[in-house]
């Protein structure tokens, strides 16, 4: 490929992977015997979940008693393998040496076979590679029998991947990245904060809903074969794996790193005496007229935490009464994470420290500060002991369309109500005293199953801070966005030649490669500002606080230019900043609708109508990212700029089905959610395995966030049993098992992560040699492909279809660098044969862009 040659190689090392494998953390589960069980009497409720309630004041029920563990242990005592009593008693009447060695060679055998079986489900799998060839097999033998061809056979059981498990594979791939010691050291420490604030979401969505679904007796076995409850054990048992080591991470290998680069983060202990005593006065001037202690007594109930909020759990005593009290401060999430200490003490918010001469910083944690200045908060107690500690609450939103009048006031009522959601997860630091944790676990309502136990600092997340220092030389080297091939010509010249640029050719952007403000930005800007455009129809799922797509829909409107904005309100944890500036749009004058009831907007269009010489021409933009300026330079998306006549009316059409009431179309180059995109990449997933028989060419390449959805799974299964080479490059979740004997042998998957997230989603179909593209919104998932309006263009040019496919083929080439998805799970490839170091595909993309500015001077 053209843009691999001259480029800047980053090594990726292949670290540890963990402390050990599935099987080993198996073993060990097995060797504990449900000692993890906190109800040896048997009076727990078996019902891990709890009961769920809207209040703060819920109460989960205790844990079951038969943990995942214990359930295995359990089976193995009954077989005959822990009993010590009856085991001495048979083995009495055992005489005979070699029926002795045969039992205990069953028992090693029994034990390994629960070890596999543990193994399977904590990897998210209920069945084994062997076992899927095996039904394979016999399915192809029963459809022979009644003379049907192999490819009508029955599919195995337990051939999907569990959804949660996988997402946990995805962030132990984020976690991977702070420990790779190739990396820069800041940037290490970006990983970790994206580390802890994808479990804190993970919890606060898909690990709440879980937990809800079982509460209510909603809840139903996954698509991977496992139960519910299994895949909640699970999903406890290996998130705290990942957590603490997460922490090792920190702990061992990037604060020390840090520091050897002159940035300190110190405990409290470690400052001198004139840095504390700076500390001191910064204390009682900043943080001290803030903070609010709550105690807890008959006529102080226990206060209300708020999720994510990190807290202190204070213990006082009255050295009168001599009496304990419980208290709690919180710390006030407005003030700076880690407050930065200059070479002469003085402290400063860390966006204003200033570095000595050698670009030396330190920091303290904000809670270390408060902790070592609690006689302030208490004057006249004793402090006897004070623990910090964090609560993750359910914070999905569940808003009932059909029923709601207005969506925007419901939308409103149902964010507040998220604040009080039930708590899913309690973080603490170790060495908490037992009964300051069984205080919190009973007022918040969870089991020992929902407590992480964590060295201090918690909450990681706040080593964004540290990310933002101005040390350029701990950072991945700077790159600039250029001007995307087709606009770079008139990037100078009057404003309306973009239009000029598109009439020319279709043009295929390439972020954060390609300039998001001297393509998409602009493209707006032009369209407001441009007396002939009649018109602006735009899709905003995500913006940015200040956001110039925004803005240039405002001046046009204020312009007198019909302007239309779907808005949708209800995307994830942007609900308010939606709403904000919708109602800043009404009042510009701009149509803002919601799009259409039970369904979520998430395709990213935009229409501009425009009055030219031979009449009215319709400019669009169909991408696969957000009109988001700030994340178009760190998300990896395609957009595809076009004035083509089909294209024109179709986004016309999908407009008028948003806005109003139009009657169900066809579409000439579009594929759209829920209607078509699920059954059209089924479609043509069938049309190569006719192709593969048929002897023409044949293969499917696919890019995308994740892939869940069962009835797409099946058909590249399909594919692979029909011979069809399928590549899949996926970020996140993948419930598709790769490689397995009779079943997907003919798949390979691939993952990339680096600098920037990828974003994009790509579909290429063989096509019989005349290959196809499609690039949009829609990851292969239920809520993409059901409960969303998504949008796929098709690519008409052939030397775009060139570039994609050929970037595809890149992706999953063995000299690049990636993680590969194979039987038993992921592994990270970054080494040659010889130990060569790999190729970064972003580091080629960035090279190419540099040699394109350079070719043009």
């Amino acid at each position: 490929m053209s843009f691999m040659s001259d480029t800047e190689e980053i090594h990726v090392d292949d670290d540890e992977r963990g402390d050990g494998s599935v099987a080993e953390d198996a073993a060990e589960l097995l060797s504990r015997d449900g000692a993890d069980s906190d109800d040896p009497a048997g009076t727990a409720s078996d019902d891990p979940a709890g009961t769920a309630s809207d209040g703060p004041a819920t109460t989960v029920s205790a844990a079951p008693a038969s943990s995942l563990a214990a359930e295995v242990a359990r089976e193995a005592n009954l077989a005959g393998l822990a009993d010590g009593e009856a085991r001495e008693a048979d083995l009495d009447e055992l005489e005979d040496d070699d029926e002795l060695a045969r039992l205990e060679d069953d028992d090693e055998d029994e034990m390994a076979a629960q070890a596999r079986s543990m193994a399977r489900v904590l990897s998210g799998v209920s069945a084994s590679s062997a076992s899927l060839t095996r039904q394979v097999e016999e399915a192809e033998a029963e459809a022979a029998e009644e003379d049907l061809p192999p490819w009508e056979a029955e599919l195995p059981e337990g051939r999907f991947a569990d959804r949660e498990l996988s997402w946990l594979a995805f962030n132990e791939r984020v976690l991977e990245q702070a420990e790779d010691q190739d990396v820069p050291i800041l940037e290490r420490a970006w990983f970790l904060a994206i580390f802890a604030s994808n479990l804190d979401e993970f919890y606060m969505v898909r690990v709440a809903g879980l937990k809800r679904r079982i509460a209510t007796g909603m809840a139903v076995t996954a698509a991977s074969g496992l139960s519910p409850r299994q895949v909640l054990e699970a999903i406890s048992h290996r998130a705290k794996e990942l957590a603490e080591r997460h922490a090792r991470v920190f702990a061992d290998d990037v604060q020390p790193k840090l520091a050897a680069e002159g940035i300190h983060l110190l405990h409290w202990e470690a400052l001198s005496g004139s840095e504390q005593e700076r500390l001191h006065k910064f204390f009682r001037k900043q943080i001290f007229p803030v903070l609010t202690p709550l105690a807890v007594d008959p006529a102080h109930p226990f206060p209300y935490i708020s999720g994510l909020s990190l807290n202190l759990a204070v213990l006082v005593r009255n050295p009168v009464s001599g009496k304990e009290h419980f208290a709690r401060v919180k710390v006030p999430p407005l003030l700076p994470r880690f407050i930065a200490v200059d070479s002469e003490g003085r402290p400063y918010r860390p966006e204003d420290v200033p570095a000595d001469a050698g670009g030396r910083t330190s920091f303290v944690p904000l809670e270390e500060i408060i902790a070592h200045h609690l006689d302030a908060l208490f004057p006249g107690m004793e402090i006897v002991e004070h623990h910090t500690f964090r609560v993750t609450r359910n914070e999905d939103v569940e808003v009932e369309e059909d029923d709601a009048e207005n969506l925007l006031k419901a939308l409103e009522k149902e964010l507040m109500r998220r604040r009080f959601g039930p708590a899913v997860r309690l973080e603490v630091a170790e060495g908490i005293s037992p009964h300051v944790l069984d205080l919190l676990k009973r007022e918040l309502g969870v089991v020992d199953q929902e407590v992480f136990h964590l060295p201090a600092p918690l909450d990681l997340t706040g080593l964004n801070v540290i990310h933002d220092l101005d040390r350029p030389g701990l950072k991945y080297p700077k790159f600039v966005p250029v001007t995307a091939q087709g606009l770079a010509e008139v990037e100078s010249a009057s404003p309306t030649d973009i239009f000029a640029a598109i009439r020319e050719r279709d043009i295929l952007l390439h972020h954060p490669y390609d300039s998001f403000s001297t393509s998409v930005q602009q493209f707006l800007a032009q369209a407001a500002a441009d007396p002939k455009v009649l018109a602006i129809k735009q899709t905003l799922y995500r913006t940015s606080g200040d956001s110039p797509i925004v803005d240039a829909l405002i001046d046009a409107a204020e312009s007198g230019k019909q302007v239309l904005a779907i808005v949708e309100i209800k995307a994830r944890f942007d609900e308010q900043a939606n709403i904000t500036w919708a109602r800043k749009l009404e009042q510009a004058g701009v149509h803002v609708v919601y799009g259409i009831v039970g369904l979520k907007t998430h395709a990213k269009l935009c229409l501009v109508v425009r009055q030219e010489q031979d009449g009215l021409r319709r400019y669009c933009h169909v991408g696969t990212g957000n009109y988001h300026p700030k994340t178009a330079r760190g998300y990896e998306d395609f957009g595809l700029l076009t004035c083509d006549r089909d294209v024109g009316q179709d986004l016309t059409r999908l407009f008028n089905q948003l806005s109003g009431y139009a009657p169900r179309t066809r579409f000439h180059r579009l594929l759209v959610a829920p209607r078509s995109v699920r059954t059209g990449l089924i479609e043509r997933i069938e049309r190569e395995i006719i192709n593969h028989r048929e002897g023409r060419p044949a293969w499917v390449k696919l890019k995308v966030n994740s892939i869940v959805d069962e009835k797409v799974i099946d058909a590249l299964y399909r594919a692979s049993q029909a011979g069809v080479p399928v590549d899949v490059v996926v970020r996140g979740i993948c419930a598709l098992r790769a490689g397995v004997p009779g079943l997907s042998e003919n798949i390979r998957v691939r993952s990339i992560l680096g600098r920037f997230l990828e974003h994009a989603r790509v579909f290429a179909f063989g096509n019989g040699g005349e290959p196809e593209v499609w690039i949009g919104s829609a990851d292969l998932m239920h809520r993409n492909l059901d409960r969303r309006v998504e949008a796929l263009i098709r690519i008409a040019d052939q030397g775009q279809i060139d570039f994609l496919v050929e970037l595809l083929d890149v992706s999953m080439a063995d000299t690049t660098s990636t993680w590969h998805l194979e039987r038993d799970g992921w592994h990270r490839v970054d080494r040659g044969p010889d130990g060569e170091r790999l190729e970064d595909i972003q580091e080629m993309l960035m090279a190419r862009a540099r040699r394109r500015v350079a070719a043009s001077r």
